[in-house]
């Protein structure tokens, strides 16, 4: 057997969900349909590099927390502008106060339009689980309104023949009269009047 480097696996996580500074995944909470323990399992520790999270990683790596600024910038205008004109804003503003600075002035075009794609498919993503969401409630609420509608019927109705068989017998109403006006079995009323 070769021996090999033991390996690390990272994710840098910069959406808007979760609130941690970081968390363990494993690769087996995507498996469909497992029956017992995984065969194959990868453990990858994920690290949020939104600001203001993992401050100690951000002090290290200053590409990575210029990038956070530069993510939470798109973000903060984006709630007061459309997106085309916010990504544009958070490029020329992040240039003026040297946030990867360089980079942006030579890949200007080519940030504008990804940022625009990445943050209309978050958004896009979030109102899709939202809807999902929404769906599943309205048709959980619907069916339990049905279900509960019918089982309230139901009872009811039990209720009602019930009282319809007690008050027959204090009438004095033969069982077998009984049997025939409520549709129940002789042996049946015989029990329940018992």
């Amino acid at each position: 057997m070769q021996k090999i480097p033991a390996p690390n696996f990272i994710v840098f996580y910069n959406g808007t969900e979760r609130d941690e500074d970081y968390w363990i995944n494993y690769l087996s909470e995507s498996y469909e349909n497992q029956t017992g323990g995984p065969n194959l399992e990868l453990k990858v520790l994920t690290l949020n590099i939104n600001e203001g999270h993992n401050c100690e990683l951000m002090e290290q790596y200053q590409i990575l927390r210029e990038y956070a600024q530069y993510v939470a910038k798109v973000r903060e205008n984006a709630r007061e502008a459309d997106l085309d004109t916010a990504v544009e804003q958070a490029v020329n503003d992040c240039i003026q106060n040297g946030i990867l600075a360089e980079f942006l002035r030579k890949n200007k075009s080519e940030v504008i339009t990804m940022s625009i794609f990445e943050y209309d498919k978050e958004e896009e993503e979030r109102k899709l689980r939202e809807a999902e969401y929404e769906a599943g409630y309205n048709s959980g609420r619907r069916d339990g309104y049905s279900s509960g509608r019918q089982d309230g019927l139901n009872l009811g109705i039990a209720e009602g023949k019930r009282e319809i068989i007690r008050l027959m017998h204090n009438a004095g109403e033969p069982v077998e009269k009984i049997a025939q006006y409520t549709g129940c079995e002789v042996e049946e009323l015989k029990k329940l009047l018992n």
